[in-house]
């Protein structure tokens, strides 16, 4: 067994994305910071984000139109406390992002004005107004790069790249019984070095995305894979709106291409939803077209492959200039000449894929827990913003109001907690090396196949129940192969992706209706009364 190797800082975020950089840039003048990356720190859901980030820069637009295109495109299922308090605290803290170097976009001949810029804002489905900051169409890659130029500069944080989080440490699990319950540190995996770490910490905040990856396609990268919402279950911590997965309606459907979205901002700017034909269909779904929501739009492609038999649908924007487009979108329009489609002179096969976890770890106004120093903040986190279906760019702008939030909060306990002693390291004397790493690979894929067929875009009562004794079984087989291996990166995740997994269905059936992105044919009907779905651990495992 190798020597336990132990680390110490006032904060562990466990996650590099635009919400874990935000807090850790915030509240690195007062302490040291850790960050945990799976793998580069670059490599996340930010990153690949391409449309931009709802906020309210105009002045014909206003924060109540904002909170109500957001009220409208969750299914009025949103927290209207939360949804305020996000687009109230929406424009200072992008100018805070602004301000840290991150390049929006600006109108035109607008370039050199510092005093009073005007930024180039564009309108996505679900909005209004025109209220989308971005930068051309790879916002997050602008977002995420500033983010990491300026925590390299930090001499207070530290990121340790391709280091998994293996679990949260709390006194209720080291059988401290006699002292309320709260988060010690947490157990890491080295990948580098293949060895379990600990990390001793006053404060943990979960960072780390979302589960898309519990799907057979997904628009995220392979780090999403649920494992701030499985640790903080756990941990004895609520979770709440998981059956509320957003698929985004236009994935490139291409046999080279992985993961590669058509940003909404497409159909923001003009772009038409057609059949192999040619043909439009999304005026025969909703009157608002192609900018009508994502739960909607998804639903429609699905509808129509399904009703045709066909592979893929098509997105459509030659009909704009051409100049116009290699402008507005020269990521998409290089990445597709890649693949010898020019998206000026042709249309876009597309697929829907899921993309965006709505639901997560249950937290307050500040992004805490209900485990005493655990935070959860962006896509791992159920704040109560959107509801049943994330409106488009409210996700970037919820990582860096609650990483602002969250910090804010920590400041003010920073000094009244202590690093604590000692932690015990991880105990490997009772477990080997495998020789069997295809169960996990076979249960791995079991998985996600399943859960595309069984709890996708259109449900079932029998398909859930029917994922749930998949999802039971696999659980008893990974946790026997947990009990008697060393840990590797793919066990830890299938791990993960087997508690969501569960969670994700439990939610799913307790969800007598259809509303947003869950829609059901067993219950087609809104509730009156429609509630969050909210999951109580029984105790801490």
């Amino acid at each position: 067994m190798n020597e336990n190797r132990e680390h110490t800082c006032d904060v562990l975020v466990i996650g590099s994305g635009a919400a874990g950089l935000s807090l850790a840039l915030r509240l690195a003048p007062l302490g040291k910071v850790m960050v945990l990356s799976k793998g580069p720190r670059s490599e996340g859901a930010t990153y690949y984000a391409q449309g931009g980030i709802a906020a309210v820069f105009d002045e014909s637009d206003s924060v109540d139109s904002h909170v109500q295109d957001t009220q409208i495109a969750g299914a009025h299922l949103c927290d209207e406390k939360v949804v305020r308090f996000i687009a109230e605290n929406a424009k200072h803290c992008v100018q805070w992002l602004i301000d840290g170097g991150v390049p929006f976009d600006r109108e035109e001949g607008d370039q050199n004005n510092d005093e009073a810029p005007r930024y180039h804002l564009t309108r996505e489905g679900g909005h209004s107004h025109r209220r989308i900051l971005h930068a051309a169409d790879a916002t997050g890659m602008a977002v995420q790069m500033s983010l990491q130029d300026n925590v390299h500069n930090h001499p207070n944080i530290e990121v340790l790249e391709r280091h998994n989080a293996l679990d949260l440490i709390t006194k209720q699990k080291l059988g401290i019984t006699d002292q309320p319950n709260r988060v010690l540190g947490a157990y890491i995996w080295d990948r580098n070095e293949e060895r379990v770490e600990t990390v001793r910490a006053k404060f943990v905040v979960l960072a780390t995305g979302g589960a898309s990856k519990v799907y057979q396609y997904t628009s995220n990268p392979d780090v999403s894979s649920g494992d701030g919402i499985a640790m903080a279950w756990r941990a004895g911590c609520r979770v709440a709106n998981l059956e509320f997965n957003q698929f985004h309606p236009t994935c490139l459907f291409h046999p080279e291409a992985r993961n590669f979205l058509m940003t909404e901002a497409l159909r923001g700017e003009g772009a038409y939803l057609r059949r192999p034909d040619g043909s439009r269909f999304m005026p025969d779904f909703d009157e608002r077209g192609e900018l009508a929501p994502r739960d909607v739009v998804a639903r429609a492609i699905d509808f129509e492959m399904k009703r045709l038999g066909a592979d893929c649908m098509y997105l459509d924007i030659s009909h704009k200039p051409a100049d116009f487009v290699q402008k507005h979108f020269p990521t998409i329009y290089e990445k597709l000449m890649g693949f010898g489609i020019d998206i000026t002179k042709e249309p876009i096969p597309i697929v829907p894929a899921a993309h965006y976890t709505c639901g997560g770890v249950l937290v307050d106004q500040q992004g805490h827990t209900d485990l005493d120093g655990l935070y959860a903040i962006g896509e791992v986190s159920y704040t109560g913003l959107h509801g049943a279906n994330r409106m488009a760019s409210n996700s970037l702008l919820e990582c860096v109001v609650y990483a602002w939030s969250a910090a804010e909060d920590i400041r003010d306990k920073l000094n009244q907690v202590d690093i604590p002693a000692s932690l015990p390291g991880w105990d490997e004397s009772q477990v080997t090396c495998s020789d069997e790493e295809v169960v996990i690979q076979h249960n791995w894929h079991e998985l996600r196949l399943f859960m595309w067929d069984y709890v996708g875009i259109v449900r079932t009562t029998k398909r859930l129940e029917r994922a749930m004794r998949r999802i039971q079984l696999l659980k008893e087989e990974t946790n026997e192969y947990y009990s008697n291996f060393r840990v590797s990166n793919n066990l830890l995740e299938l791990r993960n992706l087997l508690q969501v997994a569960e969670l994700i269905v439990r939610c799913a059936l307790e969800r007598k209706e259809s509303r947003g992105l869950h829609y059901t044919l067993d219950y087609p009907v809104l509730q009156g009364d429609s509630k969050p779905t909210i999951l109580v651990p029984d105790q801490p495992c």
